[in-house]
């Protein structure tokens, strides 16, 4: 392809990304399905001239697409504060995430079994990627949410991820070792292993956080993202959950006044501090933006609609956010006493973790994608279906039943205002009488 060609291609393509952004926070609508159906659209052109060597694209996605995890998931840490108010909070998210995604990856392992007659392994290794959620999806869309229902879904969706591969990689060793799945020892191995990445996290945390107060070079942060970049390569290189120390980073440089010592807070220049913090997440989000874009964009000029020649997969697609909105429903039924159904239960989107798992399903030598009915035209109904139902949720949620809503939380401080107004004006009334 011609260089003058690719310099007109790429500037436009972050443009409409920019616009579609734009667009989504006016109207809730989801800017990813915009960057995928751009994509589609695309392959359906450069198809249409016989173009179609895209072999690149198989090595390409799944590089965007963890670089684009890596850096969601610091951007959502980034942003949470942790506090012994937000405690609860923080629980209840987590709590969240493993009930559902266990739930959901149960309940699909089971149709997936006994409905569409799949090998027991495979059925398992389907389940798992569908039953994640997407931050990368869940965050960005959230913004319109009442901030405590916000930092619920940047909790709920990147312990999602971390859990959804966490389980996901555990899966795939048991079964390659050709071992129970459930078991008292591996599952005692999984635990210790947690607790392990999770000492090995808190110290190079503190390594990165004393690189960025000793570096005096202009540029030193993104120096840090390609450490972070780098320990989660060997993180995923021993199969270890690696995210864990990218949440943790970013959790520890938003919250180092809450997780310091007071007599170590003493030796920070707290204004230099705020002012570096306040680079890096504008860094991060810039990054972020871009690897968003040109992932979704390239996942979309992927896929061929010429390979839509049945309805068998938008059936399947359909049965499968069905059953986890079901699930959902129900879970937050159980928890919060309320029947009818919150935008949280609409908020599930699926999308980049789904992919790249099945993504590196592909490479997978004991099971056989080719003869399974849940292939990337199932993934690609699930991930917009899940999408348009998250978008009905969000218009659901309107400013007058936001007010609603305080107004009923407040509702004991009103009455408590109301009494003592009355009393007031009784008082003041009496000698007038």
């Amino acid at each position: 392809m011609d260089t003058l060609i690719i310099l007109f291609v790429l500037p436009l393509l972050i443009i409409f990304s920019y616009l579609f952004d734009a667009f989504a926070r006016k109207t809730k609508f989801p800017s990813v399905i915009l960057l995928m159906l751009t994509g589609i659209g695309v392959r359906a052109i450069t198809s249409a001239y016989g173009y179609d060597e895209l072999g690149f694209l198989d090595n390409l996605i799944p590089v965007l697409g963890t670089i684009g995890l890596i850096l969601i998931v610091l951007e959502g840490a980034l942003e949470l504060e942790i506090s012994k108010e937000k405690s609860t909070l923080i629980l209840k998210g987590f709590l969240a995430a493993l009930i559902i995604l266990i739930l959901n990856i149960v309940a699909l392992q089971l149709i997936f079994t006994y409905l569409f007659q799949m090998e027991r392994q495979l059925a398992t290794l389907s389940a798992i990627p569908l039953a994640i959620i997407s931050s990368a999806v869940a965050i960005p869309s959230a913004a319109s949410l009442l901030k405590q229902d916000r930092e619920f879904v940047v909790y709920e969706s990147t312990f999602s991820d971390i859990l959804g591969i966490m389980i996901f990689n555990y899966a795939l060793r048991q079964f390659e070792s050709q071992e129970d799945l459930i078991g008292a020892t591996p599952l005692v191995s999984l635990f210790l292993q947690i607790l392990g990445v999770i000492v090995i996290s808190i110290a190079i945390t503190y390594v990165l956080y004393r690189l960025i107060r000793q570096i005096e070079h202009h540029v030193k942060f993104f120096l840090i993202l390609a450490l972070l970049i780098l320990v989660y390569a060997f993180g995923k290189f021993f199969h270890l959950p690696a995210l864990v120390t990218i949440f943790i980073f970013g959790i520890f440089l938003s919250n180092v006044k809450n997780l310091l010592p007071r007599f170590l807070i003493r030796y920070l220049d707290q204004e230099k501090t705020e002012n570096e913090l306040h680079e890096f997440h504008i860094l991060t989000a810039e990054s972020t933006f871009i690897v968003r874009t040109f992932f979704f964009l390239f996942f979309g000029f992927s896929i061929q609609l010429s390979d839509f020649n049945s309805i068998e997969p938008v059936l399947y697609g359909v049965l499968i956010i069905g059953i986890m909105l079901l699930l959902r429903y129900l879970y937050f039924t159980a928890t919060t006493f309320r029947v009818k159904p919150s935008s949280l239960v609409y908020l599930s989107p699926r999308g980049l973790i789904s992919i790249l798992l099945f993504i590196q399903l592909k490479e997978v030598s004991f099971i056989d994608l080719s003869i399974s009915p849940i292939d990337e035209r199932v993934l690609l109904i699930v991930i917009l279906s899940s999408m348009l139902v998250m978008l009905m949720g969000t218009l659901k949620k309107s400013k007058p039943m936001e007010l609603e809503n305080e107004v009923e939380e407040d509702a004991p401080h009103t009455l408590e205002l109301n009494t003592e107004n009355t009393a007031t004006e009784n008082t003041t009334e009496e000698p007038l009488n």
